[in-house]
């Protein structure tokens, strides 16, 4: 295979030999890249934001994640604005992540794009396809969780920590388990308590206003 056939495979969900010397080439160059983000100094928040916005397709406005941050690609990963990411992020980025605005990570999060077929002798040639994983505004992940090839998380809904999520989880809701599924639509009891009971006190939610 040429390398235009080659990542057209990539981008395209089809198997293709991930061992080409090009692919491999580029791969390196975002590790150098993740090695000066992740050795930066915690009051070097500019840099940081500049290195995020030169690693990722796009970066926006108040993007920060907190190192150490990993990626097999980094130019294959879109973020919106306002997003957080707590420590250890992971993005198997072999073709497009999506994340949209105002987005929170939990520490250890694991957004996967790459799968491999199960005939052995495929995985002993390196061959793997890639599909790619959409995330929408307002999602929150909590700790640990694993977002699986080809998934697409809707608007508004949180993620429970641990969780693997293997399908679409859909929007305004709360989903958690191994395998993650729904376990109830986001409500309006939701605006008023934050915990067993516990009220959302005024000076909170006069920052809403």
């Amino acid at each position: 295979m040429d390398y235009r056939e080659i990542l057209e495979r990539m981008h395209g969900g089809k198997v293709y030999f991930c061992d080409d010397e090009q692919l491999m080439r580029e791969q390196l160059a975002c590790l150098d890249k993740l090695y000066d983000f992740n050795a930066t100094r915690p009051t070097e928040g500019e840099k940081r934001a500049a290195l995020l916005k030169d690693i990722f397709a796009e970066a926006g406005e108040n993007c920060y994640v907190e190192p150490p941050l990993h990626a097999n690609w980094g130019k294959h990963t879109h973020v919106g604005n306002n997003f957080y990411s707590n420590f250890n992020l992971t993005l198997v980025d072999d073709t497009h992540i999506y994340i949209g605005n105002n987005v929170m990570f939990g520490p250890n999060v694991v957004i996967a794009t790459a799968n491999h077929p199960v005939h052995p002798g495929l995985r002993r040639l390196t061959a793997q396809y890639n599909l790619p994983v959409h995330i929408g505004d307002n999602v929150w992940l909590g700790a640990g969780v694993l977002v699986m090839p080809g998934v697409r998380i809707g608007e508004n809904t949180v993620i429970g920590a641990g969780s693997v999520v293997t399908k679409d989880v859909s929007a305004n809701c709360i989903a958690f388990g191994n395998p993650c599924r729904v376990k109830r639509e986001i409500s309006e009891e939701d605006y008023e308590y934050f915990r067993k009971g516990e009220k959302i006190d005024e000076t909170v939610l006069a920052r809403l206003k």
